[in-house]
């Protein structure tokens, strides 16, 4: 293996592609955003990584790493291309199809070709391997095809990309060797072989066990709304058993595993996913949750003044892909009542379709300040920079991470609404 073409170079292929060259290995990205090739080329990225700036950077002098718009003849392909979902929550594997059609042309014998996508339980066996065997390839012969599903967290992929253990799964059992010899090259964790279908499975159930487990919280979260409850104590609580580890509630689920990876199940077993299904269905109400007590907590209010404090689906990263934040800043504009100000300290006004404006303007005769992400900034904020700026100091904190002051102004906890009273002026 000395040359290797990733198709896809969003929050994992570019990674990826920093990761190899780094290795050693003669890298071409390829992505269909002339935009993103041209800022590679130059040794600059497109999106926010710890990191990633000084390795892309490196690679690219050194010749290691380039951009392109095209696939190359290579050793290797990886395919990392997005898997969203359709507007009936079925996944939209399009692009996986583009990109496999995509580098057929350049494909010869003994190729290794790895789809990192996540991707819907037979993707492989079914969608995949027919297209290039339409282009007279033997699937079993001349290729060899498999899955590694990445597994890394925003804001720590280069470490992960490299100790994470890797699930390789072949469509045949030689393909899953000849793949897993690939990680083998640079991963210091395990690399276990599998098959594809396998491998496409445990992924999903990755981010469904986790997604059930938030549903768990936040449907607490409403039950102890109801019944007046501090669910973050009974959290904390239920906790110290040995054996419970009960996750904390919060606004949503967002990115593109959690929030879309469980529908690839429910499509796939509609009938059987009865609990999936239901857990997606929670997570997904909770933006409406939130601007309900938005509501309460405004409702004496005549125009309300709201600060949204966050857009990204989790802290200290720029990626807003299926954010709740975004759902529940979007409803609360639509409400003709609120005067809605948005604030994120990682977030460019070109990702979203309204404007971000700074810290000082969000706060600027507020009456409520809604923290929708739990960004380090957030965590470190003081009573004090809000009550000079602010009509009425009253902080809804969806995260559960901010640590102010509650003598000096009004600060309600997703989890602790049991003495919600309406803001007056």
């Amino acid at each position: 293996m000395e040359k290797i073409c990733v198709v896809g170079l969003g929050y994992i292929g570019l990674p990826t592609s920093a990761v190899f060259a780094r290795a050693g290995y003669e890298i071409v990205g390829v992505d269909v955003s002339e935009h993103v090739v041209d800022k590679l080329n130059r040794g600059e990225i497109h999106i926010e990584e710890v990191g990633l700036p000084e390795i892309v950077k490196e690679v690219v002098e050194n010749g290691k790493l380039r951009g392109s718009m095209t696939p190359e003849e290579a050793d290797v392909f990886i395919i990392a291309v997005p898997t969203p979902i359709h507007e009936d929550y079925t996944a939209n594997v399009d692009y996986v199809i583009s990109a496999t059609k995509a580098i057929a042309p350049y494909l010869s014998k003994g190729n290794v070709v790895i789809v990192e996508s996540t991707i819907p339980p037979r993707t492989m066996d079914d969608i995949v391997a027919p297209i290039l065997r339409e282009q007279g390839f033997d699937t079993e012969k001349d290729l060899y095809l498999a899955h590694c599903p990445e597994r890394v967290l925003p804001g720590r992929i280069l470490i992960e990309l490299i100790e994470n253990t890797r699930i390789v799964g072949g469509t045949t059992p030689e393909a899953a060797k000849k793949a897993a010899d690939v990680y083998r090259a640079i991963v210091t964790g395990d690399v276990i072989e599998t098959e594809a279908v396998t491998a496409e499975m445990s992924k999903l159930m990755e981010n469904t066990f986790r997604d059930v487990n938030i549903a768990l919280a936040n449907e607490l979260a409403k039950i102890s709304s109801r019944l007046g409850v501090d669910a973050h104590q009974v959290i904390e609580l239920a906790n110290k058993h040995p054996r419970v580890n009960i996750h904390h509630p919060g606004p949503g689920v967002g990115g593109h595993c959690l929030a879309v990876d469980p529908y690839f199940i429910v499509e796939k077993a509609t009938e059987e996913a009865k609990l999936i299904k239901l857990s997606r269905d929670i997570n997904n109400s909770m933006p409406h949750f939130v601007v309900e007590q938005v509501e309460r907590m405004t409702v004496e209010l005549k125009e309300p003044k709201i600060a949204a404090f966050g857009l990204t689906y989790k802290g200290n990263i720029d990626d807003v892909r299926e954010s709740p934040a975004i759902e529940i800043v979007e409803m609360l504009r639509r409400n003709p009542r609120f005067d809605v100000r948005v604030f994120d300290p990682h977030v460019r006004d070109e990702q979203v379709s309204f404007p971000v404006v700074s810290f000082e303007e969000a706060i600027q005769d507020a009456n409520l300040v809604v923290v929708l992400a739990d960004h380090n900034e957030f965590k470190t904020m003081k009573a004090e920079d809000f009550l000079s700026g602010m009509k009425t100091p009253v902080i809804f904190d969806t995260k559960n991470c901010t640590n102010l002051d509650e003598e000096k102004m009004t600060v309600y906890k997703i989890g602790n609404l049991t003495n919600l009273k309406a803001i007056q002026e």
